[in-house]
């Protein structure tokens, strides 16, 4: 994991547990002598994030409605120090720290997971959006409840599914840098077949329960053409945007995806591109990041807002 990630040497699950009590009967010793919990469970790994942002964070309400994406928060939390890793080159290799650094969280989910980590990390400023009213609210209602997110994080509701940053940024708005957790599947049959997958892999068994299916909504897990097509259309899009923006970024799921997305941004004439992988155990994930400004342009973008 990056070095400023919290949650580099594991789970300290007698604080968590002190923390969140629901979540001790979760736990168990596994095979390594290693305490952990079902990851396949719905209910334990969503304990686990109240825990964790509870202790490393101190977020004291957070909760998500049934059936909706349930975030791996070290994961979430590598992609933002990246970031942070990635803007410090622009700003004489000091991370970009406070208020006038703000991010758009595209898809941020009922969860709000990247806001609260890149608030509290490093007291940046957000805009979240999203296409499903209900994880709108229930983001809305995350930062209400939170002190430490009140006035810092704008929820806001995408009315046009076909559309990204348009009908979301304002005029004149500027932002350090775009994030998104894609859609990474092409219908709902590959992403139940996925997780399933996962299942299998988790639980060490070849027949698994649909029941126990990882969380997520339809427009959370799929859409027509998958993440490449998605991307793209994010590329695209971007282009019209590319003075409001310093950085745009999303996470790419398949390293073989990365060729034409690379493509894309050719023809959409990027200034700069850049890959950043992240590891996380014995996975290897990634995010694709590009600009339509110069180096100067964004060195002296830090310089006058900072």
């Amino acid at each position: 994991m990056h070095p400023n990630n919290p949650h580099c040497g594991g789970y300290n699950f007698d604080l968590l547990c002190a923390a969140v009590p629901e979540l001790k009967p979760c736990v168990y010793q596994a095979a390594s002598g290693r305490e952990s919990i079902d990851f396949s469970n719905p209910l334990a790994v969503k304990l686990l994030n109240q825990a964790l942002l509870k202790t490393e964070y101190g977020i004291e309400h957070w909760d998500i409605p049934e059936g909706y994406l349930c975030p791996p928060i070290p994961g979430r939390a590598d992609y933002i120090h990246a970031l942070a890793e990635l803007l410090a080159k622009d700003n004489g290799g000091e991370v970009p720290q406070g208020r006038y650094v703000k991010g758009l969280d595209i898809g941020s989910g009922a969860n709000c997971i990247y806001p609260i980590l890149g608030v509290c990390s490093y007291d940046w400023r957000f805009v979240g959006s999203d296409i499903d009213p209900v994880s709108v609210n229930t983001a809305k209602h995350l930062v209400k409840f939170n002190p430490q997110l009140k006035g810092k994080v704008d929820i806001r509701q995408q009315s046009n599914p076909n559309q990204i940053f348009k009908g979301i940024i304002k005029e004149n708005e500027s932002f350090a840098f775009t994030l998104c957790n894609p859609p990474f599947h092409a219908s709902a049959k590959e992403a139940n077949q996925a997780n399933l997958r996962k299942l299998r892999n988790l639980t060490g068994k070849s027949q698994v329960k649909t029941e126990l299916n990882f969380a997520g909504q339809n427009n959370e897990l799929w859409c027509e053409g998958g993440e490449i097509a998605f991307i793209k259309r994010m590329v695209k899009e971007s282009a019209t945007y590319g003075q409001n923006c310093q950085w745009f970024s999303c996470l790419v799921s398949k390293k073989e995806n990365l060729k034409p997305i690379y493509r894309s941004l050719q023809n959409a004439r990027a200034k700069k591109v850049a890959t950043i992988e992240m590891a996380q155990g014995q996975k290897v994930s990634r995010f694709i990041a590009w600009t339509f400004l110069t180096a100067k342009q964004r060195q002296d973008w830090f310089r006058e807002n900072s």
